[in-house]
């Protein structure tokens, strides 16, 4: 069975078992190519189903499936279905001896110890912390030993009665020119390509835009739609749509740091 197949039939046994025992069930976390399964076998679930990452705008994200009894969740009540999802922040012990350390770093510590990579969201680094969304049940054995990242020894904390969303990445902002919102001009433009070597990026399945592969370079993107290309980065793509004097459009990269 290949990872594709084998994907869709986990999301559906778990959609299958939220239907027959009425109680929410949650998945692993789900990387780019996961999501883009989940969101092609939707359709077929016999309940609703929603993502989380732990914040709003995570790109690891859960799929909570939702029994009929449950469904009157809204949105904006999200965190009120109680995904399995702990967040610890990471510091240096001893600042003064630290070394500059990447999300590289810090996530090949953790896959060091030997968990799933299934069990582990974003890591946030920011303001000399790293931010690093767990499924609860590792929680502890992460707090226990993650002790060292590289040469710089670690403390870890779990973060407790805070605003999640409240934790989320930096960003660096460039304001460009492009000819239209079509996502060959945009990833030419965010990535420094030409419009060919963008073309090669997008049929190489390597291009999500809000979790779903895209294929066809003239596929659109709105307006504060998320832009991830694998091997790269991700970004925010903002637009007022408004036009220079020569019809470029005005668009907001908001990249990831």
């Amino acid at each position: 069975m290949d990872e594709q197949t084998l994907c869709r039939k986990r999301l559906q046994d778990l959609a299958n078992q939220a239907y027959r025992r009425e109680f929410v069930t949650f998945s692993d976390f789900l990387n780019l190519n996961e999501q883009n399964i989940y969101h092609a076998a939707q359709r077929d679930f016999p309940v609703q189903t929603r993502l989380f990452g732990g914040y709003d705008g995570a790109e690891r994200q859960m799929v909570a499936c939702i029994p009929d009894a449950l469904s009157s969740y809204t949105q904006t009540e999200t965190a009120e279905l109680q995904y399995p999802i702990a967040c610890l922040a990471a510091r240096p012990q001893y600042e003064k001896f630290a070394e500059k350390l990447s999300h590289r770093d810090v996530l090949g510590a953790v896959m060091h110890l030997g968990i799933d990579r299934g069990k582990i969201g974003d890591i946030v680094c920011r303001d000399g912390a790293y931010y690093l969304f767990c499924e609860e049940g590792i929680h502890a054995f992460l707090m226990e030993n993650l002790i060292r990242v590289r040469h710089t020894v670690m403390k870890v904390e779990r973060v407790e009665n805070v605003d999640l969303s409240g934790i989320r990445p930096e960003f660096e902002e460039k304001q460009e020119m492009i000819a239209s919102n079509r996502i060959d001009c945009i990833i030419a433009k965010a990535y420094h390509l030409s419009r060919s070597e963008a073309a090669e990026v997008i049929a190489g399945e390597q291009v999500f835009i809000n979790g779903r592969c895209i294929t066809n370079c003239n596929q659109s993107c709105e307006s504060g739609g998320i832009v991830s290309v694998r091997g790269r980065g991700r970004f925010i793509f903002e637009t007022d749509e408004s036009l220079s004097k020569k019809g470029k459009l005005r668009v907001n990269f908001k990249m990831y740091l």
